[in-house]
C-alpha cells in the first residue's frame, strides 16, 4: 500500500508541475523595454523560410520586434502574431496594428514601452514569446498583474471548496467495517 500513496503523490505533484508551467505559459506577463527594431519574416510549419528550409506547405507573415532591457541591456526578440479565435484565448486579430505602433516607438531610442506578453522565449528551439500590447510608458515599473491575481484567487477559491467537499464525502461514508466516521 506505501508504493500507492507514493505513486498517487508522484501523480499529483506532476499533475500539479504540468498545471503550473502551463499557466506560467498562458498568463500575461510585463516587461518594460525599449524597442530596438522590427522585422516580419515568412514562415511556414518548419520554421523560417531561407535556402536550407525552402516552402514546403502553406506560408505565413510574422512580425518579430526586437527589444532591450533599459537596466541590464539583455536583448529579447518577441513574435507579434494574431491569435483569432484558437487558443489560448487572446482574440488578438490587431498584430499589423501593434507592429506599427512598436515601429513608431522603435525611432525614438529613449522611449520606454509597456508591452503584455504571454510565452517563452525558448532559444535552442526558436521559440518567442507572444506580444498582444504595446504602450508607450514613462515609469520602469511593472504594473501589478491585476488578472493573474484575480485569476489565482479564483483558483485557489475553486481548490480548497473543492477539497473541503471532498472531506465532507468522506467523512459521510462508512467504513468498510460498517462504522460510520463521525
Amino acid at each position: 500500500m506505501k508504493w500507492l500513496r507514493r505513486s498517487i503523490w508522484l501523480v499529483v505533484i506532476l499533475v500539479l508541475t504540468a498545471g503550473g508551467l502551463g499557466l506560467h505559459y498562458l498568463l500575461p506577463r510585463h516587461d518594460v523595454v525599449l524597442i530596438t527594431g522590427v522585422e516580419v519574416k515568412r514562415m511556414d510549419a518548419d520554421g523560417v523560410i531561407n535556402a536550407e528550409n525552402p516552402a514546403d506547405g502553406p506560408t505565413r507573415d510574422v512580425y518579430f520586434i526586437n527589444t532591450e532591457n533599459p537596466d541590464t541591456k539583455k536583448v529579447v526578440v518577441y513574435r507579434n502574431e494574431d491569435t483569432g479565435w484558437s487558443f489560448p484565448w487572446y482574440f488578438k486579430f490587431d498584430s499589423a496594428d501593434l507592429q506599427a505602433k512598436a515601429q513608431g516607438y522603435s525611432r525614438d531610442a529613449q522611449q520606454l514601452v509597456l508591452i503584455r506578453y504571454y510565452g517563452w522565449r525558448i532559444q535552442i528551439f526558436s521559440v518567442f514569446p507572444n506580444i498582444t500590447s504595446v504602450e508607450a510608458t514613462t515609469s520602469r515599473d511593472q504594473p501589478f498583474p491585476v488578472f493573474n491575481t484575480i485569476f489565482f484567487s479564483i483558483l485557489a477559491l475553486l481548490v480548497l471548496f473543492t477539497a473541503l467537499a471532498i472531506r465532507r464525502r468522506l467523512r459521510r461514508q462508512p467504513r468498510v467495517d460498517g462504522v460510520v466516521r463521525s
